[in-house]
């Protein structure tokens, strides 16, 4: 059993007679009402979603998930490719199972999807990922004000803030769980 409160994204859980994966998770405190969770759940073999309030110490039982390693290889629309690299199945991932981390995704980059009953229901990526900086405005001359960032726009479409040192072409690490710069790679 686990309680509300500790309901993670991507964790599934046993409710309605089926098996459900945590969305979001909001806990809502007003004033000195007591606290409740706002929880949406996604049904994996119908695909509805459900958005309801608990208790902060309800229980749900919850269902074990396999993990498994994949490689990404390629988008083409709104599907995204991954391959299992010790039987080489390829299998196609919705872009609504990776909504915004889509734009982190490289050739080769090594994720962890998770699996309940055979079915994707998570996909896990690495902390940080090498991303190109694909359009930046360039250095100013003369700006020597330190911790000025500007925006750049990577490879995917992901945005971030960047130092001024950074140009056109250059390879970047970037945070996937916050999106923002780290360093040069």
């Amino acid at each position: 059993m686990i309680k509300a409160i500790d309901l993670r994204r991507g964790m599934a859980v046993s409710v309605k007679d089926g098996v459900w994966v945590c969305v979001d998770n909001q806990k809502v405190a007003k004033g000195n009402w007591r606290s409740y969770q706002v929880i949406k759940l996604k049904n994996i073999k119908t695909g509805q979603l459900i958005e309801d309030r608990y208790r902060t110490d309800e229980g749900f039982e919850q269902v074990m998930m396999e993990h498994k390693g994949m490689e990404y290889l390629y988008s083409s629309g709104n599907v995204h490719v991954f391959m299992d690299p010790q039987s080489y199945d390829q299998v196609e991932l919705p872009q609504e199972l990776l909504g915004n981390d889509a734009a982190f995704l490289t050739p080769n980059l090594q994720v962890q999807v998770a699996l309940v009953d055979g079915t994707p229901t998570l996909v896990e990526l690495p902390n940080t990922v090498e991303l190109v900086v694909t359009d930046t405005p360039p250095q100013l001359k003369g700006a020597t004000a330190t911790n000025q960032l500007k925006e750049a726009v990577c490879e995917g479409g992901h945005k971030t803030k960047v130092p001024p040192f950074v140009e056109n072409g250059t390879k970047i690490k970037v945070d996937t769980r916050t999106g923002e710069y780290l360093s040069r790679a």
